[in-house]
């Protein structure tokens, strides 16, 4: 939560505490916790030390080191963690860097060492209302830098290798050619945590029906597979039961459950439930061989400390909350099943919602949505995924070395799997699966969990039923409109790229919709449709498109297939990937006392009109100010605009045309429109060194400033009735957290 961290204080405050809790050892429990805190900030400090030194940034540098986890590939590109090795004459850098290999010509395995020519810069990521953090999700995972691969003859592979990630992607490849590239899918999810065969649309039918945790590998399926240990141990006892007089079988089948979850966990890539899970079966093993009693919240309470021991910026991740905070609710609210099946039954039914209800809150705050059928859908997957599917699918990879044996147990799963599918498909394209609320912070998010435990609290609490009353601050946020004849706009950070998302009393504009990035991500759908949610400014009433260049219109699919009746009104018709029409003298409108118009470009005399200078200009004109949206229009079409159309008495802000380039924003145009202030919506070190110094230096001649979004993250514009329009807020500025730079 701090803005910046105690490079000193960190250290004295920790000797402090050590002091404080032998003086006065009623302060023993707050000096614990602020021990922790020192503890994490010297591992932040630290980490953060370790990151890419600002002088290297843009420079190319050769490095040799060894490919980590699984590449994966996108189309022609291909994306995959580099640990370097130190070697003479290179540069040394302290951990992993993320590159990308456009237009590869091979993709790099895992556990190969490879010489790149790269260029490297700091972590760095786009800021938004209700967007992802990716500087924060580098620090987690000391990552040092990203980058991408140079073109160059340096680009070899210098050695093969061996490793626990290669075995991951040998298991990979037999699966995908016993069961096809689609077929396996989620079982080399399930089986070794390999994601990448999974797209965006398998993961949004998983979002949707809350059943997200079972594809990636939880801390349930690592049990199950300790308990498939225990189940051998138990076998080999009966078969030879004078292994009993050499180790008695408790601690066998327990150290043998902790092998085999080890196992299992190294496959799936150790991620933070997996971990912990193995934390837990660690303390239960080493309580088997003292003959000691674990169990309960204490053991929890244990591996939660273990966690914070070895990394206590894993408080970072979102799967830290939910993981310790779903177990603590299944120990603390569900009592041990009565004997029968009915009572095996409620047993079932209590656990599932527990879980749907008391992550509800937590998993609203980290992503902006929640499965509202959850509790269907995983009354049915959970069983069968934990109980059939990772069973199977595990006996199917041991005997992989012997096709005939390994089809049969993985042919069964993936029926299984295409079966279950089949049920939760529909399930996420009802009209209400998912619910989306507007960020509402982290006080109501902990006032609805304390009513979550509230209503599941044993029988003689009072007033259970009133603790639903707990969830009205998180489901109704208090948000101030715009008033009458006001209006608010967003300029969002999609790096190289526009999205401008607009709002009047009760209407909704979105203006371009930042890049495409391929393999189906793009802008639309990870920045312009997470930020309206969080912005609490959902439908989209109107989406308008400036031309068809995948830098302004790459998302704009995703915008129209979430809000379908939004009119849409595009520069190119012809170019967009859905119907359109053309902004070109498309009449004016009003809403709540606010005028929209788009003010007409005229095409050159002679010669054909740029793609560029199609864009749709469109002006927004409030009681107290004006704002100019003007795509990529350049000088030329700039000088064919008439002067009645760019000349106002009121107040104007623009957008800075073609993300600052020096062929727009002439000195001349400057001149006529008069902006108070300009914003560019631009890439962080982008290659084309926009906005170009000498637009900077023409805006500074006329008194205007120019607001840069990869230095300022989004940036939001109140147009108020009465007064002068103002930026209220810059996402990345000042700095929030002490990860962002």
């Amino acid at each position: 939560m701090l803005p910046s961290l105690p490079v000193l204080g960190a250290s004295a405050c920790g000797a402090l505490v050590v002091f404080a809790m032998r003086r006065w050892p009623w302060l023993r429990l707050p000096a614990i916790a602020v021990l922790f805190a020192c503890w994490a900030s010297l591992h932040a400090l630290h980490r953060m030390a370790a990151r890419l030194p600002s002088v290297w940034e843009g420079t190319d540098m050769v490095l040799t080191g060894r490919v980590a986890d699984l590449p994966r590939r996108r189309g022609a590109d291909v994306s995959f963690l580099f640990q370097p090795l130190p070697r003479a004459g290179e540069p040394r850098l302290r951990g992993p860097v993320r590159l990308t290999w456009y237009r590869a010509h091979e993709t790099p395995a895992p556990c190969e060492t490879w010489r790149f020519s790269a260029r490297l810069r700091r972590p760095r990521g786009v800021v938004n209302p209700g967007g992802n953090d990716a500087e924060r999700v580098a620090l987690m995972k000391n990552i040092v830098a990203t980058g991408y691969v140079r073109a160059s003859a340096e680009s070899t592979r210098v050695a093969s290798g061996h490793c626990v990630d290669g075995w991951r992607d040998a298991i990979g490849q037999r699966m995908d050619g016993m069961l096809g590239e689609r077929g396996a899918r989620v079982l080399k999810a399930l089986a070794i945590g390999d994601t990448r065969g999974l797209d965006a649309a398998d993961w949004d039918v998983a979002r949707a029906t809350g059943t997200s945790h079972l594809i990636a590998i939880s801390g349930f399926h690592v049990g199950v597979a300790a308990g498939g240990g225990v189940l051998v141990a138990r076998g080999l006892y009966l078969l030879l039961p004078w292994l009993a007089t050499r180790l008695p079988r408790r601690i066998a089948q327990a150290v043998l459950a902790w092998g085999v979850a080890c196992a299992y966990g190294m496959l799936a890539g150790m991620g933070l439930p997996t971990v912990r899970t193995l934390l837990m079966v660690a303390v239960l093993v080493i309580a088997a061989a003292t003959r000691r009693r674990a169990g309960g919240l204490s053991l929890l309470a244990l591996a939660l400390m273990a966690v914070l021991v070895v990394d206590p910026l894993a408080v970072l991740s979102a799967g830290f909350w939910l993981s310790f905070a779903g177990v603590a609710f299944l120990m603390a609210c569900t009592a041990p099943a009565a004997g029968g099946w009915r009572g095996w039954l409620a047993a079932l039914l209590r656990t599932q919602a527990v879980m749907s209800l008391a992550l509800l809150p937590m998993s609203l705050w980290l992503f902006g949505s929640a499965s509202l059928v959850s509790f269907a859908a995983n009354l049915v997957a959970a069983p069968l995924v934990s109980f059939m599917v990772i069973p199977l699918t595990l006996v199917g990879c041991v005997c992989l070395p012997v096709a005939e044996l390994a089809s049969l147990p993985l042919r069964a799963a993936l029926w299984i799997v295409e079966r279950l599918w089949d049920m939760l498909a529909p399930m996420a394209a009802w009209p209400a699966a998912q619910l989306a609320l507007p960020d509402a912070g982290p006080l109501p998010t902990l006032f609805a969990t304390a009513g979550a435990a509230w209503v599941f609290a044993p029988r003689g609490v009072p007033l259970r039923g009133f603790a639903l009353l707990c969830f009205l601050p998180l489901l109704c946020p208090p948000r101030v409109a715009p008033a009458h004849g006001a209006f608010r706009a967003w300029v969002l950070d999609v790096g190289q790229g526009l999205a401008v998302v607009l709002r009047t009393r009760t209407h909704t504009l979105v203006y371009d919709t930042g890049p495409g990035f391929g393999a189906g991500h793009d802008a639309g759908a990870g920045i312009v449709l997470p930020s309206v949610t969080a912005l609490g400014i959902a439908p989209v009433d109107v989406l308008v498109v400036s031309h068809g260049d995948n830098d302004h219109a790459g998302g704009a699919r995703a915008v129209q297939r979430r809000y379908p009746s939004a009119r849409v009104w595009a520069g190119e018709p012809g170019r967009l990937p859905l119907p359109s029409a053309a902004c070109a003298g498309a009449p004016p409108w009003s809403w709540d006392g606010v005028r929209f118009r788009f003010i007409p470009v005229p095409p050159p005399v002679s010669g054909k009109i740029k793609a560029n200078d199609r864009s749709c200009v469109l002006a927004v004109e409030g009681q107290g100010g004006r704002l100019l949206l003007t795509g990529d229009i350049g000088a030329a079409a700039e000088a064919r605009m008439a002067a009645g159309d760019l000349v106002s008495p009121l107040p104007t802000v623009t957008t800075l045309a073609h993300h600052g380039s020096r062929h727009s924003s002439s000195a001349a145009w400057l001149r006529k429109v008069r902006p108070a202030f300009t914003v560019a919506g631009a890439g962080w070190r982008n290659r084309f060194g926009h906005p170009h110094p000498l637009v900077i230096d023409r805006h500074a001649a006329i008194g205007a400033q120019v607001y840069d979004t990869a230095r300022s993250g989004a940036v939001r514009i109140d147009v108020p009735s009465h007064g002068p329009p103002q930026v209220s807020r810059e996402w990345r500025r000042p700095h929030g957290r002490y990860w962002r730079e």
